[in-house]
């Protein structure tokens, strides 16, 4: 079976290249192809499909699209990093999708990628020390990846076995985590590895096989000489599938780290794990159906502290067993015990703050104040007049909750196929909404070709978006016509009323989907008419 990931740069893994196909390896899905506009230069964004939404500092507000990385420092202009300085002096292009970041203090991680056509391939990873610096100054790692003869695997002062991952192919990198002197990155075929920013190096880490509840790696009795080295025992790390001899839970998908604890979603459930001494770790196993999770497949995680408790929070998605079901799993005592929200949800993303949970789904945006009772957001929407805009995507990726003083309240970020927003209440009643054009002094309608059923899917339409930037009428009258020139389609959209985008959802007057072919749309202002060519095809 074949999971629909739709996962940060959403490019999502068909299998590992020196592995099998992977049964619960995602489905590909390419970002490109999907957003409905993309902009030049190095003000705005670049892509409207935004996969990752990371606040850092007193304002910096980190975005992931899939043609490279962008911030927004003052709240209202979005700058896109197209070159970036190296350590060496050297300038690179970032114009690749952006898998993860991470950011805590001044200490900022991006992982890129991209594909060769059919399988996803890790791009790198971008490490800045001085995120605050007004100049970024970054290091460049290639996607981590063995050496062919690394049967052995170096690990606290010891050493464990496991199977070399020798390519950056069906390696990417989909979530990351900085806590103390580590930046924690999964990386799906790559497992879970670390980064010691001291030290500059990276570690991979052995996670519990699928039939194990616990792996211990800092006691001596775990550990048996072989050839005058210290070797975990009875412990093979392998991200084959189980068939094949591999684990699941060797599949590493989320991170989140804290303190001295990091807990870790896999394709087999989650994990926590204790550091001990010298960077060991002793790790709790928790899956389906045993330990209560909704679904063994962990696509994000999150800490919520509220009232003098800790609340994980992870999305689930169903793996191997049918009667999985995706949706979200939290625990209030650190793993012992798990209970469901939100069940039959595909969720992306947890952000929480105090009592507030929000959680980014295929459907929308979510909000609890207690985990049990939850509402969905109305779509997103700038209800400004004159300037009325909407966000044509059922789907929400990324979500954070910004209530850095820089804001006189707080604030709600989200990241969707269709552009970046920002509600400045919780309530999300007006949305400031950030988009990529190609040229903003042209009238022009986008996607073009259109396709009802894949592009800026809202609720059960899907829309192309007529981009114009007249600014004399009040109204403008918009008539839609066939190759033959017949009327199929009439309306009258107020810029007075905040009524969003001037979009058209490729139905007739009767409600029925028109056929495939090309379409004229005629717009009338008050002092001119204005005419698009336009392709549908479904």
């Amino acid at each position: 079976m074949k999971i629909n990931m739709s996962k940060l740069i959403f490019i999502a893994l068909a299998g590992m290249v020196i592995l099998p196909a992977q049964n619960l390896a995602p489905a590909k899905f390419l970002l490109k192809t999907t957003e409905s506009a993309v902009a030049t230069g190095s003000a705005g964004l670049k892509s409207n499909a935004i996969s990752e939404v990371r606040l850092q500092g007193p304002r910096a507000v980190w975005l992931g699209t899939g043609r490279g990385l962008a911030v927004v420092r003052d709240s209202v202009t979005v700058e896109s990093l197209d070159t970036l300085t190296l350590s060496d002096g050297s300038q690179t292009v970032l114009n690749l999708g952006i898998s993860a970041i991470a950011a805590a203090g001044d200490t900022l991680m991006v992982a890129s990628a991209t594909d060769d056509g059919s399988i996803p391939v890790g791009g790198g990873l971008y490490f800045t020390a001085a995120a605050g610096d007004s100049l970024l100054v970054w290091t460049f790692y290639q996607q981590p990846v063995d050496d062919p003869g690394d049967s052995l695997a170096p690990f606290a002062d010891r050493f464990f076995r496991a199977l070399p991952v020798t390519t950056d192919h069906a390696n990417v990198t989909y979530d990351m985590s900085i806590s103390g002197n580590y930046v924690w990155i999964t990386s799906w075929a790559g497992g879970l590895r670390r980064f010691d920013i001291a030290n500059q190096v990276w570690d991979r880490i052995p996670l519990p096989e699928d039939d194990q509840d616990f792996l211990v790696t800092c006691a001596d009795s775990s550990y048996e000489s072989i050839s005058g080295q210290s070797v975990l025992r009875d412990f093979y790390l392998n991200p084959r599938d189980p068939s094949d001899g591999g684990n699941h839970n060797h599949k590493a998908f989320s991170v989140l780290a804290y303190n001295d604890t990091v807990w870790v979603g896999t394709a087999n459930g989650i994990n926590r794990g204790i550091l001990g001494p010298n960077g060991c770790i002793d790790w709790e196993h928790y899956s389906y159906p045993l330990s209560g999770l909704s679904g063994n497949f962990v696509v994000g995680l999150a800490r919520q502290m509220w009232n003098g408790k800790r609340i994980i929070w992870a999305a689930t998605l169903n793996a191997d067993d049918p009667t999985e079901q995706r949706g979200l799993s939290y625990t209030l005592d650190d793993g012992e015990t798990w209970s469901s929200a939100l069940l039959g949800e595909r969720i992306y993303n947890i952000a929480t703050v105090d009592s507030l949970i929000l959680a980014a789904s295929e459907r929308g945006l979510w909000k609890s104040e207690d985990g049990i009772n939850w509402a969905l957001f109305k779509p997103a929407r700038d209800a400004t007049p004159f300037t009325s805009d909407e966000i044509l995507s059922n789907k929400v990726f990324s979500v954070a909750l910004d209530t850095r003083p820089y804001y006189s309240q707080p604030v709600i970020w989200i990241g969707t196929l269709d552009g970046l927003a920002r509600s400045d209440d919780l309530y999300g009643s007006n949305w400031t909404i950030f988009r990529a054009d190609y040229d903003p002094e042209e009238v022009y309608a986008y996607p073009n070709p259109f396709s009802p059923f894949s592009h800026n899917v809202l609720r059960n339409d899907g829309y192309v978006r007529i981009h114009t930037d007249v600014k004399e009428s009040y109204v403008i009258e918009m008539a839609i016509y066939n190759y033959a020139m017949e009327r199929v389609y009439r309306t009258e959209f107020d810029r007075r009323k905040g009524e969003g985008t001037l979009k058209w959802n490729g139905r007739d007057d009767q409600g029925r989907l028109v056929a495939n072919g090309i379409y004229f749309i005629k717009l009338n202002y008050d002092v001119k008419t204005e005419w698009i060519k336009l392709v549908v095809v479904k």
